[in-house]
């Protein structure tokens, strides 16, 4: 049943290629001019990077994306999305292959968070700037909480069970549907679905073909959606697209570990921070929320 899973992904990883290349050879001579490929593709690594070692990508690239100018608010969703999607693939089919677990659980839990995505992103692509601005001023401050019940050990620190069943697979299935959906509006999947799979009681090490398999299935299908609504910075994706892949395969192949302890204790605070920087132009912005 894996290599089945692995063939999708890689059938709609494919599909998803063809539409974001695509539109960006359309748009190749009116690329936007306020970002450059050198700090767009360096995000992409740094990111990408400590993404594959299990910190999560989106809320460490809004900081740096807003910190160093990169892009407008507006477009931060969709943009995190799309860069992000071949990079995450290429993780997923890293670690669904070195990494057991119950196939049943997994392919339930993948196709929920797919099924929130689609709905997500239809939604997510239209809403306006200051909505975009409160939605993920919120959803940074929810992550930085996680991850910090995480650095405290505030969370329940999982099991053994390597497969869910009945209630329990049930709960998670719910949650990730909504989890899929939630990441469209540029909400990292990372911390909460590895406080979920915790909660149930599941084994750590089953949370990352979970986590990086719900963003690679997902992200196809959402980020395509971006993609046609143009609701995304092509010059910002592309370039995070290709730092990623280069940041991934050097974290899984070369580097495969780190002592991570006090770069999360950075991330969090930088998460915070772009929080409440997100949160703040949000009140200062005047466009009409209905």
């Amino acid at each position: 049943m894996i290599n089945i899973v692995l063939g999708v992904l890689g059938v709609l990883t494919l599909w998803f290629a063809v539409v974001f290349i695509s539109d960006f050879m359309k748009h190749k001579d009116d690329l936007e001019t306020h970002n450059s490929w050198g700090k767009v593709t360096f995000i992409g690594f740094v990111v990408n990077f400590f993404d594959t070692l299990g910190i999560g990508s989106f809320a460490p690239a809004t900081a740096l994306l807003k910190g160093m100018k990169q892009i407008q608010d507006r477009l931060l969703p969709g943009t995190l999305n799309v860069s992000c999607t071949i990079p995450v693939v290429l993780e997923s089919f890293i670690f669904i292959t070195v990494i057991e677990m119950e196939p049943t659980t997994l392919v339930s839990m993948l196709a929920a968070a797919t099924i929130g995505a689609y709905v997500g992103a239809g939604i997510v692509s239209k809403l306006p700037e200051k909505k975009v601005q409160l939605v993920m001023g919120v959803a940074l401050f929810i992550t930085a909480l996680l991850m910090l019940a995480g650095q405290m050990n505030w969370m329940p620190g999982g099991g053994e069970a390597i497969g869910l069943h009945g209630s329990k697979l049930i709960i998670a299935v719910i949650a990730n549907f909504i989890l899929g959906a939630l990441m469209t509006a540029g909400i990292g999947l990372y911390a909460p679905c590895m406080a979920l799979v915790y909660l149930l009681g599941m084994s750590p090490k089953v949370a990352f073909p979970i986590m990086m398999g719900s963003c690679a299935f997902l992200m196809p299908v959402a980020s395509s959606k971006f993609v046609k609504e143009k609701a995304y910075d092509r010059r910002a994706s592309m370039g995070i697209t290709i730092g990623g892949v280069i940041g991934v395969l050097i974290a899984a192949y070369l580097v495969k570990s780190l002592p991570l302890n006090i770069l999360k204790w950075l991330v969090i605070f930088v998460i915070f921070y772009t929080s409440a920087t997100m949160l703040k132009s949000a009140s200062k912005n005047k466009e009409i929320v209905s």
